[in-house]
């Protein structure tokens, strides 16, 4: 039984947000739209992980980024 089915990001984990974040914007706009170090110095999916992981505040702003143009990003 599914126990989350209102949740829009049940099932998509973290790195396919960020992967697909960065496609569609590109570090250097990810940077500008939400000012944390990971997309602005030396990013790389990888570090933006590592942060997002232990930063849920951050996480949380990424997530609704992702929610918010979830359908850009999918066209």
């Amino acid at each position: 039984m599914d126990n989350q089915p209102y949740n829009p990001l049940h099932g998509i984990n973290l790195k396919t947000i960020v992967t697909e974040l960065e496609g569609h914007f590109g570090f250097e706009t990810l940077g500008k739209t939400i000012k944390i170090k990971c997309f602005t110095d030396n990013p790389s999916i990888q570090s933006s992980l590592k942060f997002l992981r232990k930063t849920p505040w951050a996480r949380e702003k990424v997530e609704q980024l992702y929610l918010n143009n979830k359908n850009k990003i999918h066209t």
